[in-house]
């Protein structure tokens, strides 16, 4: 039996991996939880239902409003409250991740994960990452403290990956070819988004997912971190991932070969099946999705990114090149002005603009390169970049 952690697992992420645990609680045990502390009764309710022996959270004064949230919910099912440890304070999920286990699902939300990521690491634990940003900000600092094999992706782009590239030899690799559905504003131009909204942000067309990561998919912000990750996971040069657009979400990513061969791998967009995958790679879990219905007629389609309108990705993989400290910055200035976008105090177009400043100006001056950079110099990296997008939400809020 596989003996499971799970960070962030009140997200949406976390939920489906304990949906695909829930009908196999005897291939897996939860052994830990760590949660954000915005959804206790939530958690609460995961913590009896899969009698968890840990969790953690991030602040000391949620430990007493968690445990009323245990009674509350032991006693409305008629079950007796079995022992639950609870650590809390912000080293909380990472001391989690250290604990024995066979695989951590990091499922937090930003550049919060990357030490319990390093933790996870560390403990020579399998990691199935679906915190990306951790790896993005992380770079070789992750990918260095890593074992081969070590690290097994969720995203369903990076599953995607993982299963083409069991179709040739490494040697054999031409390029990736990284899908995106194009989020809710695809064909718009760069006028035609000056005045939308964070509801309007929010209407992703074919995946149900979390605040951040809906308003990043919608700038495309989310498709330049999922290409320095892929080149990372998978060591490609990132001039050798393409980004194509393909609204249907079916064709979760492909890899052409050398002697012209394209293989993709498809399934309707369900999380469930690269979670599965998550847990139990290099082994295929019977069941964990539906799969594609071959007998209703389909269309799927490909089209260029329009790299005008949405430049995150280039700004990305700019930012990729320059490693270092340089992707931290990216992820913590687009993570500050996501939530100013999401409070009304700056456009949807502002958030690429400022993520553009706040990136050029730390190359121009602090930025700490791939031969020199440490974690401190990316957690300093991440501070300086949040305070820095903030400042320029206010000047642009001002000039607006």
């Amino acid at each position: 039996m596989k003996k499971v952690i799970i960070l962030g697992s009140t997200g949406s992420i976390g939920t489906q991996t304990l949906d695909v645990i829930s009908s196999r609680t005897d291939q897996f045990r939860v052994v830990g939880l760590a949660a954000g502390g915005s959804q206790l009764e939530l958690l609460a309710r995961q913590t009896v239902d899969f009698h968890v022996p840990v969790v953690a959270l991030p602040r000391e004064e949620l430990a007493g409003e968690f445990r009323a949230a245990l009674h509350r919910h032991a006693n409305s099912c008629g079950v007796r409250l079995h022992e639950v440890e609870v650590l809390a304070g912000p080293g909380a999920s990472a001391e989690l991740a250290g604990r024995p286990a066979d695989t951590v699902c990091n499922a937090i939300t930003g550049a919060a994960g990357l030490l319990a990521t390093m933790a996870t690491l560390e403990a020579g634990t399998t990691l199935a990452l679906a915190n990306k940003e951790s790896l993005v900000i992380g770079g070789g600092l992750v990918t260095q403290a890593a074992a081969p094999g070590q690290m097994v992706a969720v995203d369903s782009e990076h599953s995607a990956f993982a299963q083409c590239l069991r179709g040739g030899r490494r040697s054999e690799v031409r390029r990736l070819i990284l899908t995106a559905s194009g989020g809710p504003f695809r064909g718009r131009t760069r006028a035609e988004l000056a005045h939308v909204t964070a509801a309007d942000a929010l209407k992703h067309p074919t995946w149900n997912m979390g605040r951040v990561i809906t308003i990043n998919s919608a700038t495309l912000v989310n498709k330049g971190l999922e290409l320095l990750e892929a080149a990372l996971l998978y060591d490609v040069d990132l001039d050798d991932i393409t980004v194509v657009v393909h609204p249907q979400s079916v064709v979760h990513s492909m890899v052409e070969f050398c002697d012209g061969a394209t293989i993709a791998q498809a399934s309707p967009p369900d999380m469930r099946l690269p979670i599965a995958l998550g847990l139990t790679w290099p082994d295929r879990l019977p069941d964990a999705a539906a799969g594609c219905d071959w007998t209703q007629a389909a269309s799927w389609t490909f089209e260029p990114l329009d790299s005008e309108t949405f430049g995150a990705v280039e700004l990305a993989r700019r930012a990729g090149k320059a490693a270092g400290t340089a992707p931290a910055v990216f992820n913590a200035a687009n993570e500050s002005c996501v939530d100013a976008f999401c409070r009304g105090e700056i456009g949807f177009t502002d958030i690429t603009d400022i993520i553009t400043e706040a990136v050029d100006e730390h190359l121009a001056q602090g930025h700490v390169d791939d031969a020199h950079v440490s974690l401190d110099d990316v957690l300093a990296a991440d501070t300086w970049g949040r305070e820095r997008a903030a400042e320029l939400c206010v000047q642009h809020r001002t000039h607006s």
